[in-house]
């Protein structure tokens, strides 16, 4: 953990505070209320995520009440309206500070960045009245966590290729549910899970029609969770499989319109695709950070590792791209808060990031040598919790597609 067995010598707050010298740039994008809520989160951090993260990496997901905790604490529901126990808040800033306090600690708070990050804006837009008033009372207390399961063992980005289905009824009272999910981040905990399906036959001339949204109850029968999937970082963040065979799903927890999920998937990848930006910042930040204080302390051949030339100029160059990587997600942070953030804006700000942060950090490993590759040091949870960043959201490779387009090429 961040403490001084990880890097003897040097106390918690010497590892997690600014480094000396940083040439990050001022920032201007937070107020002072997000840097009093990054406050409370940081604390929170130190005093309930540092101490027993280990064992949350072993169990593969922290206790199911400690959602209710970040709850209680008020992180699932400050972009909630108020009549539903929420803070009323509008925009990504305060889920931007959590990501990032969470990377400088070297922790995750486990599947919570699906819940409000991913899943609320779906419930925000899409749920109607009498949905919002069932189910975003206990979203924002976290005694209702959820999950969104889009991913096919036969269809990742290929949204348009999903083959699981829903059947309605012949009394039109409920849908009948089959088929697999794979991927399904938050899916061993989640109470409440939307599952992307097709409730109209598949149509080659219109790939994109006929998807729907419902919003499965976790205890409904049919409905089972398979493995859950050993990755090599974010282990905190419990990934699994997930089947639905014959389960009913009432008409009443249909999200938005029969056939429109195509649409409402689009619409949201704006917003995924900059957190994945901001956490993969994040990350490179706090691994330059650990960088310093590491090279600082640890001696070779008689003198520290800070003082050869190689050092300093590798932890320069790092900074410099950590600098660049903060200037592109400030200016998406406010062109979102804004509506101004366009889908190629967006996959630009993660293209970069997610490329530079996976250079940044692997340089900020090397510099740790061995050490770098063992677990108990944050450096290497940064390491394989990132590889993931270049993936998911639309892989390096997408984006780069939909820069090329708003190109005219």
């Amino acid at each position: 953990m961040l403490d001084s067995r990880s890097y003897p010598g040097l106390t918690y707050e010497a590892i997690n505070g600014h480094h000396e010298g940083s040439a990050t740039v001022r920032r201007t994008v937070f107020t002072e209320d997000h840097e009093a809520f990054r406050e409370t989160i940081r604390s929170f951090i130190a005093k309930e995520v540092v101490p027993v993260y280990e064992s949350w990496e072993a169990a593969g997901h922290p206790p199911r009440d400690f959602y209710r905790k970040l709850g209680a604490l008020g992180v699932y529901g400050i972009e909630v309206p108020e009549e539903y126990g929420g803070a009323g808040e509008t925009g990504f800033k305060y889920q931007a500070v959590v990501s990032e306090e969470c990377a400088r600690a070297g922790v995750t708070f486990g599947s919570s960045g699906v819940h409000t990050g991913l899943v609320l804006p779906y419930l925000l837009e899409y749920a109607d009245e009498e949905q919002k008033q069932r189910w975003l009372p206990g979203f924002v207390s976290g005694d209702i966590m959820t999950a969104i399961a889009m991913t096919e063992p036969g269809a990742g980005s290929d949204l348009a290729g999903i083959t699981t289905t829903a059947k309605l009824s012949e009394d039109g009272t409920h849908y009948v549910l089959n088929g697999a999910k794979t991927f399904i981040t938050g899916g061993v905990l989640a109470d409440l899970v939307l599952v992307v399906c097709r409730t109209a036959p598949y149509d080659p001339k219109d790939r994109r029609a006929g998807l729907s949204i419902l919003c499965v109850d976790t205890t409904s029968p049919g409905y089972a969770v398979g493995r859950k999937l050993q990755k090599i970082g974010l282990r905190t963040s419990d990934t699994a499989e997930l089947s639905f065979t014959d389960v009913k799903v009432p008409v009443e927890d249909l999200l938005g319109e029969e056939g429109k999920a195509f649409g409402y998937l689009t619409h949201n990848l704006v917003q995924e695709r900059l957190a994945i930006a901001v956490g993969a910042y994040a990350s490179a930040a706090a691994a330059v950070r650990f960088a310093v204080s590491y090279v600082k302390e640890r001696k070779v051949f008689g003198q520290a590792v800070a003082e050869f030339q190689n050092t300093k100029f590798s932890l320069a160059d790092c900074e410099a791209q950590v600098v660049a990587q903060q200037s592109m997600v400030d200016r998406a942070l406010e062109l979102y808060q804004n509506g101004e953030l366009t889908v190629a804006d967006a996959a630009a700000t993660k293209l970069f990031c997610t490329e530079s942060a996976s250079q940044v950090i692997d340089k900020c490993l090397q510099l740790h040598g061995g050490y770098g590759y063992i677990l108990e040091y944050p450096i290497a949870r940064l390491y394989t919790d990132n590889r993931v960043f270049r993936i998911y959201g639309g892989t390096s490779e997408v984006m780069k597609t939909i820069i090329a387009k708003s190109l005219g090429l």
